[in-house]
């Protein structure tokens, strides 16, 4: 009978740490997002039911657009979802302070931006652990539940890890290719997203180039004049 009991509470504990996965707390500031981490399953569309298309900006060492970014934002009453790494927010504690009073989201980029796939389970932990701590150091405010793996680089092990340490990976509908630097035009970037406008995109775009924020507002304004909205990854899902 002791037997039987023990083996069901086991049983019991498993079946629970599966549907609500254990998240250590990193500091007494962290309060999690009302946003439940549902299935580990990625993100790479929001939702279809609205015209509406959700904006998110990588930002993992340079700041060239940063401000001019949120300057476009703002004047367009849109908010953005930027995907930070934790060198990014030590290095520029007032822009992650600046992006969070905007109304503005911020998740994980992990904190060194290495590729993932080429790393341990317990390194990707520690890498999200290091980006988390950074954030709460920066913006007193927690990365989780989301996180996008730099490069894009991710398999169903890298899923796995990030899952366990309370994360779901977003990833993109469509990249802007604004990182390509000279390898690309300002044109070409703009065209790479208005060819691409339907309910739920998730657009690729980067903190650290020029073009990004010179066209930005183009194309926000070309997105309202066909009756699509810009809005953060929370309200877009």
């Amino acid at each position: 009978m002791g037997i039987f009991f023990l083996a069901c509470l086991a049983l019991i504990y498993v079946f629970s740490i599966q549907i609500f996965p254990v998240v250590d707390k990193i500091t007494q500031n962290d309060t999690p997002k009302i946003l439940p981490l549902i299935t580990d399953k990625e993100i790479s569309r929001g939702s279809t039911e609205k015209k509406q298309v959700i904006f998110t900006f990588d930002a993992g060492s340079g700041d060239v657009s940063t401000r001019k970014i949120l300057s476009v934002l703002k004047d367009y009453g849109v908010k953005g979802t930027f995907f930070v790494t934790g060198q990014f927010a030590e290095r520029y504690p007032d822009l992650v302070r600046e992006i969070l009073a905007g109304g503005h989201e911020i998740y994980n980029h992990t904190y060194s931006h290495p590729h993932l796939t080429e790393i341990s389970d317990e390194e990707i932990g520690d890498e999200l652990l290091k980006m988390e701590n950074a954030l709460q150091k920066s913006g007193n405010t927690t990365s989780r539940p989301y996180f996008r793996p730099p490069y894009g680089d991710r398999d169903e092990r890298v899923l796995a890890a990030a899952y366990k340490n309370g994360y779901q990976s977003v990833y993109w509908s469509v990249d802007a290719g604004d990182w390509m630097a000279e390898g690309i035009t300002a044109g070409e970037v703009k065209e790479r997203i208005l060819s691409n406008i339907y309910p739920g995109a998730i657009f690729l775009m980067h903190v650290g180039d020029a073009i990004t924020g010179d066209i930005l507002g183009e194309i926000l304004s070309d997105i309202e004049a066909r009756g699509f909205r810009a809005v953060s990854l929370s309200e877009g899902l």
